[in-house]
């Protein structure tokens, strides 16, 4: 077949007499031996191949060629390979290299082994926008493998390199392979991706303001949505994206898959048979409130029309008339939100979704709809069940208190959040960790093992969880759960809902707390209510602190993770009295 530089061939060869070594960082490039010194594109005359694949010189004399995975065994790649025997050049032992796309276009615009760059930007144009992009989808593709919730890109204009850290697992990570990307690289990435933004505030990408949209990839045969949002910090901008999968074959899970307990997903099921009211799932952001609510549409029965206003539509709800409403950052919007639910109210639909209740304008529209007879489903941002009445009445969203306590107004009140679940191969017991000789507290302190004998003695006295029964994190993890290369994330496999509710039709006296705004009266009663032993699943009267202890008891769950979310031990609340 013949060999063309300039136009890649469609037919990929099967072999290679090279056999090539990845390098996945700048650390990796720099162990080199012999050592990396220049590029050879404009020697050659390929620098239309910018951002696929590069010829480069080492130290030694030696030559070889720097590619991304895909073009490994093109013939592109072997017919360069060639060109440089052609050219007198002796090729290395290691001919091919094959480079994150990131590392790989940093070379081919800096030049030389010295990959850092500069900070000043340059436009992107032809070739290296399509590098540009290839390195922004390599970085979207390892956050879909590693199941990232968010991708953040922290420029820091000041330094050569910045990073792209990953929200996986609630845990804020950074991949060594994307630890240290020119500056000047990740600047220009931003701007081209900015391109194909849609609601975006703004033409072109401005690192000195606060931007949001919405940009959608096809990575790996599935269609990827992107939400963008800027944060212009002092040393640069700080682009956070949520990754969402907008595949009909990649729906969330159901209840019990997500950590609901079989007495949460009754609560659920009684909030279906009633007609109209809101169910207001609340959480902290990232605490799994979206995922959870599109579950519960998706369980609607067929017979009933299901309609969802978001900002963006976060999940595929197959059974639903899903709609997308951009809100402006300067929350001048109201004329459009009105005008849709003015359109939504003669639509004859059975159940709602309003995504986030976040301010007046959406305060209103729940108003409006959970007193007109509707089924309302709706998110909100709020440290507890308790709270979530608290938060709705707040001068920010401004829902009146006396609407609040109206009898068949609210449905369900649900606090969720997420915490770590251990993996089950590598999990270790109390005795196992004995044995180790080794333990660190929640805030990452060595401890010694009479301190980690007193702790336990603690979990006993408070919660009644004897020793036995609690398994702990190894920082070691297995095949299993090692998939990631990184630390924090060993000896995890995944996350579990803990939550708690409160159903005002079932709760007396509650609605009458809301009318009073008696907030201390309220948090005696709902720490007061009858409920049954800790190692018991039925949640009911129990407390999201109360179904991580059980989860805990169950060996799911690490008691440092417990005391991250509610609390040290030391500090807990008094031995869990068990009410009948």
């Amino acid at each position: 077949m013949k060999r063309v530089l300039r136009e890649r061939s469609p037919v990929l060869r099967a072999w290679s007499p090279h056999t090539p070594m990845t390098i996945q960082s700048r650390e990796v490039l720099s162990r080199l031996k012999p050592a990396f010194v220049r590029t050879l594109g404009r020697e050659l005359d390929v620098r239309s191949l910018s951002g696929r694949m590069c010829p480069v010189m080492f130290e030694d004399g030696s030559a070889g060629v720097f590619t991304l995975a895909e073009y490994c065994h093109d013939d592109q790649t072997l017919a360069i390979l060639d060109l440089l025997e052609a050219k007198g050049y002796r090729l290395n032992v290691t001919a091919l290299f094959v480079l994150a796309p990131a590392l790989l276009l940093a070379i081919d615009r800096v030049g030389s082994g010295d990959v850092t760059g500069g900070v000043q930007r340059a436009s992107a144009q032809g070739g290296e926008r399509s590098a540009l992009d290839s390195a922004f989808n390599d970085l979207v593709a390892w956050g879909l493998t590693h199941g990232a919730s968010d991708m953040h890109l922290n420029v820091d204009r000041a330094q050569p390199e910045s990073a792209v850290r990953f929200t996986v697992a609630g845990r804020y990570v950074s991949p060594e392979c994307y630890r240290n990307i020119p500056t000047a690289t990740m600047l220009d990435m931003l701007a081209v991706a900015w391109m194909d933004i849609q609601g975006g505030n703004g033409a072109v990408f401005d690192p000195s303001i606060e931007q949001q949209g919405r940009l959608t990839r096809f990575i790996r045969g599935k269609r990827v949505l992107l939400r963008w949002a800027s944060l212009a910090t002092d040393a640069g901008p700080s682009v956070c994206m949520r990754l969402l999968v907008m595949d009909p074959c990649s729906l969330t899970p159901d209840l019990h898959a997500l950590g609901y307990l079989p007495s949460q997903v009754e609560a659920f099921g009684r909030t279906r048979t009633t007609e109209g009211g809101a169910v207001v799932l609340a959480g902290v952001v990232g605490s799994g409130k979206s995922t959870t609510i599109a579950t519960l549409l998706r369980d609607i029965p067929a017979d009933r029309k299901v309609i969802t206003l978001e900002d963006p539509a976060e999940y595929l709800i197959p059974n639903a008339l899903q709609n997308t409403i951009c809100r402006a950052l300067d929350e001048q919007d109201e004329a459009c939100f009105d005008t849709k639910l003015k359109t939504l109210k003669r639509s004859a639909m059975n159940d709602l979704l309003i995504g986030e209740i976040r301010d007046t304008t959406s305060g209103r529209a729940f108003m409006d709809l959970a007193g007109c007879g509707t089924n309302l489903y709706t998110t909100v941002h709020a440290g507890s069940a308790l709270l979530i009445c608290e938060r709705l009445t707040s001068s920010f969203i401004g829902v009146a208190r006396d609407f609040l306590a109206t009898p068949g107004i609210l449905n369900l009140l649900v606090f969720q959040s997420l915490v770590g679940r251990l993996c089950p191969e590598c999990a270790l017991s109390a005795d196992q960790v004995f044995a180790a000789q080794g333990w660190h507290c929640v805030a990452g302190l060595g401890r010694n093992l009479p301190w980690f004998n007193a702790w336990l003695a603690r979990i006993e006295e408070l919660f009644g969880v004897p020793r036995g029964r609690l398994r702990f994190r190894s920082s070691q993890g297995c095949a299993r759960c090692n998939t990631t290369g990184i630390p924090a994330l060993r000896g995890t496999k995944g996350r579990t809902v803990v939550a708690e509710m409160i159903e005002p039709a079932r709760e007396p006296g509650f609605l009458e707390g809301i009318k009073r705004n008696d907030v201390l009266g309220l948090h005696e009663w709902f720490h007061g209510r009858a409920r049954t032993a800790l190692s018991d699943p039925c949640m009911d009267g129990k407390s999201a602190q109360h179904a991580a202890v059980y989860k805990m008891y169950c060996g799911q769950i690490d008691p440092r993770e417990v005391e991250s979310r509610f609390g040290l031990f030391e500090q807990a609340f008094n031995k869990v009295t068990v009410r009948a």
